[in-house]
């Protein structure tokens, strides 16, 4: 089944053709640079993009994989979460296309779809097994019992990771991206020259709760400027990094005992972060429970992880038709 795949849900415009888990193309137009003028996505540009170039990604992912809109099977594009402008250019196009090709319509989750990028490169992994997605714009703790089947363990009560990294770098003065950069120039942290919080959800043992800690750093970085003292950007880079990752791993093992998971993935655009993948591999094989995480080009907004997960909507049954609608917001476990 040879599914063409549509992303749009932020700033990058991607497409894809996709066999079951098998990846013939992948295109990607990303928006970084423009926005990195901004300090961050503006949605009004990132949906103006979207339009100019959504046809022509469509096209080159053709090409690179050998096939022709008359090969297709199926459409399938994000519908939720994002940017509501951003996604609504990738929905409306993907209903015409699939309409004048006469083939089904897929929507697709666009966590789930993160999850999905594990599948691409681990032909073993199948579920259930327990799933830490972690991005800019969310922080979740998911048991995966089957491919379309989720229920949200922990999440986060306010900031999600990505955006504590993103909106602490640019407190830095660290460009944009700010989590890629941040983690790029963190050396050794120091919690006793800059004791930064734990923050913890009392009643709540799984949930995050990261905004206490982004203004933490924020006020500490003013403080710091008012009494004319200079910062050790580096040192208060790897000490905020490590606070986030003592809190994203501790939560994850804990409910991976708790539900006694034998298998943990991670997925989402922070899963490409350096210490979270080191320390998380370290803690699983001390406890004999096997790590995934995808390939760091997988990591960030794609639509092949779209195109995988497509496939097993399609399988579930889960097809759209025309009154199909982009939806800003919508939990993992949604119904149908």
């Amino acid at each position: 089944m040879l599914i063409l795949a549509i992303e749009s849900s932020c700033d990058e415009t991607a497409a894809a053709v996709v066999e079951e888990r098998k990846i013939l193309s992948s295109v990607i137009n990303t928006q970084v640079e423009e926005h990195k003028k901004y300090g961050g996505v503006v949605p009004e540009v990132a949906s103006r993009r979207h339009c100019e170039n959504i046809s022509q990604v469509v096209k080159k992912a053709l090409e690179d994989a050998g096939k022709t809109y008359s090969d297709i099977n199926a459409v399938a594009v994000t519908f939720a979460p994002g940017l509501i402008g951003a996604l609504l250019v990738g929905v409306n196009f993907a209903k015409g296309l699939a309409l004048s090709l006469n083939v089904p319509l897929i929507p697709v989750h666009h966590l789930r779809s993160h999850i999905a990028a594990n599948y691409i490169d681990n032909e073993e992994l199948k579920p259930p097994f327990l799933c830490l997605t972690v991005s800019g714009g969310n922080s979740i703790i998911t048991d995966v019992s089957d491919y379309t089947d989720f229920k949200v363990i922990g999440q986060t009560r306010d900031d999600a990771a990505g955006e504590c990294f993103d909106k602490a770098a640019r407190a830095m003065g660290l460009p944009y991206p700010g989590g890629i950069n941040l983690d790029k120039i963190a050396k050794t942290a120091d919690t006793v020259k800059y004791p930064l919080p734990r923050p913890k959800v009392e009643g709540s043992e799984y949930d995050f709760s990261f905004s206490g800690l982004k203004t933490a750093v924020i006020n500490l970085i003013h403080n710091s400027s008012q009494k004319g003292e200079e910062v050790d950007i580096p040192v208060l880079a790897a000490t905020l990094r490590q606070r986030v990752c003592d809190m994203l791993i501790s939560n994850t093992l804990k409910a991976a005992e708790e539900l006694d998971r034998e298998t943990i993935v991670l997925a989402g655009g922070v899963s490409a972060n350096s210490e979270l993948r080191a320390r998380m591999k370290s803690e699983c094989e001390k406890r004999g429970i096997k790590l995934y995480y995808p390939e760091l080009k997988y990591c960030g907004d794609n639509a092949a992880m779209v195109g995988v997960q497509a496939f097993y909507e399609y399988r579930s049954g889960n097809i759209a038709d025309s009154k199909l609608n982009a939806t800003a917001k919508l939990p993992i476990d949604y119904r149908k």
